[in-house]
């Protein structure tokens, strides 16, 4: 894989990255910094950026980025003054990104970045037409109830919206920068990704990933609160499906 394979901007007034990473944590002051560590090491064959944002975290995470920001000089970190949520925090790196592709990845450990190099070429290969590369969880490592929880959502959502995507809770997934500044923002769309991307016209790829057991901290989701959350972005992004209609042509003189 190379920069040119990812269609890479031309470096001006300093280098670009080729690749942004894009992290949003909330109170992950145990586990964040390792995962810093494994990300640089994943992608120190590509001119790439780390973005970590800090959602609102209450306990001492920005302490410690504060503490790795001084010896990773791909490191950049943002932070929210109040918790605003994880879709929240993408659009803010993503915003700040300036590498033209994305790599999304939760903050909690339990995403692999090994696997980043993986979805990156499948990127690259599948041209511009290729909105996003997202990874599927296989052997999950969560509790039952929340593996349940999910199933059920997913078939849910796959039934209603034919996204094609039997795992958006993810994390995982890489995409270019211009492709989600076209997609409409609203309070948990990162929950929606892949039915966004083809919402727009784009083609979408799966690819299995490792997931790994969390470490440290606690998960920031009940499963209760994201049904019923859920339930009603569900129906708003049903409705915008139904609502899109593109050009099959566009003529210009």
């Amino acid at each position: 894989m190379t920069d040119r394979a990812l269609g890479a901007p031309a470096a001006s007034g300093g280098p670009i990255p080729l690749v942004s990473v894009v992290v949003p944590v909330r109170n992950e002051q145990d586990s964040i910094e390792r995962l810093i560590g494994e990300i640089d090491m994943a992608l120190r064959a590509l001119a790439h950026e780390l973005i970590v944002v800090d959602d609102g975290s209450s306990d001492g995470t920005r302490a410690v980025l504060s503490r790795a920001r001084r010896g990773q000089p791909s490191l950049r970190c943002l932070a929210h003054a109040e918790n605003c949520g994880q879709s929240a925090a993408l659009r803010s790196g993503i915003l700040a990104a300036r590498g033209r592709v994305i790599v999304t990845l939760d903050g909690d450990g339990q995403n692999d970045p090994a696997d980043i190099p993986r979805l990156l070429q499948l990127l690259a290969e599948g041209g511009e037409r290729l909105g996003m590369v997202a990874g599927q969880r296989r052997r999950r490592q969560d509790d039952p109830i929340k593996r349940l929880g999910s199933r059920i959502a997913n078939a849910v959502r796959g039934w209603l919206l034919a996204d094609r995507t039997p795992d958006t809770g993810c994390g995982l997934k890489a995409f270019r920068r211009e492709v989600f500044l076209r997609l409409p923002y609203f309070d948990h769309m990162h929950r929606f990704l892949p039915a966004l991307i083809l919402r727009e016209g784009y083609g979408l790829k799966l690819i299995d990933v490792n997931h790994r057991p969390r470490i440290a901290g606690r998960s920031n989701y009940g499963t209760f609160d994201r049904l019923w959350v859920g339930i009603v972005d569900l129906m708003g992004v049903a409705w915008l499906q139904r609502r899109q209609r593109r050009p099959t042509r566009i003529e210009e003189w």
